[in-house]
């Protein structure tokens, strides 16, 4: 039997004894039955039994078979576990998350002894899965937190290799900041296209953020212990772009390096190649790329052999390249060759909920970088910043922020500040609500911005506080809970607002 009476009870009279025997073979039939999965360890860690249940998560660790799985030990199997640790301390763990390539889990792990209380293995019980109903939003939950979690340790580990010469991803998906629900579809997308060797296009308009997304999805895939080479087509010159990317064989031309020139696809074997502004590459070069993508292998601009190269491609734009296909100035034949996993990058504007967010890390950012104090935002200038257009997104966000902190004397940023800065930089522009979403107050009128060009500043205050409460509506289909946490006010306040 699993489960064993602890040898101090031996001295019990018989029948009781027996009825302590009975109790652990129930109550170890009862985990088998009714839990999620019930697993084995032996004294010296490896997996010896799976019940049925537990056999259905196979398949997510990566085994074909029970017996693939039975007889390994159990930290090779199963990532995250605290097995072994139960069987070094010999103390159970009765409550714990654990979160692995199967799901995460809700899960308990006892010691097992034998008559003379020595520890002999080790009972993990899985009570409840991500599938369970009444634990899916907390499970989900924990297992977003813990993936971001384990991305800002990559990050880490990745600034640590920086520093000591080796080029790596800068950025994990950690450091893509929002939890709208646009950005939760992107990184849902982006980390399904890492574990992919295909290309990636991401579209969007400049200042969203593609660099980093691209970092993101450099380190989350297998690739990320390879290099990650960057090339921004639009800032390198055309009569250079050749040697750039193919590199230059040993005295190709006159001038050119006696030892040769390794080109981007070279310096990114085994790694990630980021073709940044991909829609003004020359149509020239266009096919040269085509070939490499298609072929795996590039020649060097002077050279008549043919180099194998293994570098996965994430290019980038903020053009349309479908209208550039029709009029000729892209190839159609690299667009579809591109645009296999295109991921969309949403502008600041359709985002417009994870401002106060952005504010706190950018400010933050800015301040270590220019040793200053952290500022603080009221909930107007909140509001105010989240109403904008922003027609460059998140760089014109951090543009603005950075001027703010620099003017700034007390730290604490009002909204006249934002005001000054938006008008004086010319950056002023309010992003018109939807008329769409059902945005009402309570009254059940429509809330608009006033036109507020010859108003006194606070009338315009009022207009632009207006406008803010009601564009947080919108985006929040109607929820005011929501949206006084969007704007970063009480319920109450907001109730005032709406009054």
């Amino acid at each position: 039997m699993p489960l064993s009476v602890d040898s101090d009870l031996t001295g019990l009279p018989r029948d009781a004894q027996s009825i302590l025997n009975l109790a652990a073979k129930s109550l170890f039939d009862v985990f088998a039955h009714a839990s999620e999965g019930m697993l084995l360890v032996d004294r010296s860690g490896c997996v010896v039994w799976i019940n049925d249940q537990y056999r259905r998560y196979l398949p997510a660790l990566g085994f074909a078979s029970e017996q693939d799985f039975v007889g390994q030990p159990v930290g090779e199997v199963i990532q995250n576990t605290q097995m072994q640790r139960v069987l070094e301390t010999g103390k159970p763990i009765l409550i714990d998350l654990l979160t692995n390539k199967a799901g995460t889990f809700v899960v308990s792990r006892f010691p097992l002894r034998d008559d003379a209380g020595q520890v002999i293995g080790a009972l993990g019980v899985v009570l409840f899965d991500q599938a369970q109903s009444n634990l899916q939003p907390f499970l989900a939950k924990f297992s977003l937190m813990q993936r971001e979690l384990d991305e800002a340790r990559d990050a880490l580990a990745v600034q640590r290799r920086a520093g000591l010469g080796l080029r790596q991803a800068r950025h994990s998906f950690a450091s893509f900041i929002g939890a709208s629900a646009p950005v939760v579809a992107l990184k849902r997308q982006a980390r399904r296209a890492a574990q992919s060797s295909s290309p990636v296009l991401l579209l969007g308009e400049t200042g969203t953020g593609k660099e980093l997304l691209a970092h993101a999805i450099h380190a989350a895939s297998p690739r990320a212990k390879g290099p990650l080479v960057s090339v921004n087509i639009a800032a390198v010159p055309e009569t250079l772009l050749e040697a750039e990317f193919f590199g230059v064989a040993p005295g190709a031309y006159t001038g050119a390096d006696r030892k040769g020139r390794d080109g981007k696809f070279r310096l990114a074997d085994g790694g990630t190649l980021f073709l940044d502004e991909i829609g003004d590459m020359p149509l020239a070069l266009q096919a040269k790329l085509l070939r490499a993508l298609q072929e795996g292998e590039i020649e060097p601009l002077g050279s008549n052999r043919l180099v194998p190269v293994d570098a996965r491609v994430i290019a980038a734009t903020s053009r349309d390249l479908p209208k550039l296909v029709q009029a000729g100035q892209f190839r159609e034949d690299l667009f579809y060759r591109l645009n296999v996993l295109p991921l969309r990058v949403p502008p600041l504007r359709e985002r417009a909920g994870d401002i106060p967010a952005l504010l706190e890390v950018l400010a933050e950012d800015l301040a270590l970088r220019s040793d200053l104090p952290h500022p603080e935002f009221s909930a107007q200038a909140v509001a105010l910043l989240s109403a904008q257009h922003w027609r460059g997104n998140v760089r014109e966000l951090r543009n603005v922020i950075e001027q703010l902190l620099l003017r700034s004397e007390t730290g604490v940023i009002d909204v006249s500040e934002v005001d000054w800065v938006l008008r004086e930089s010319g950056l002023s522009q309010i992003s018109p609500v939807p008329t769409d979403v059902g945005m009402r107050s309570l009254k059940g009128e429509l809330v608009e911005a006033e036109d507020t060009t010859l108003q006194p500043l606070s009338q315009q205050v009022q207009a632009l506080e207006r406008s803010a409460v009601a564009k947080a509506l919108a985006l929040t289909g109607g929820n005011k809970v929501a949206a006084a946490k969007m704007l970063g006010v009480s319920r109450a306040k907001l109730y005032q607002r709406l009054a």
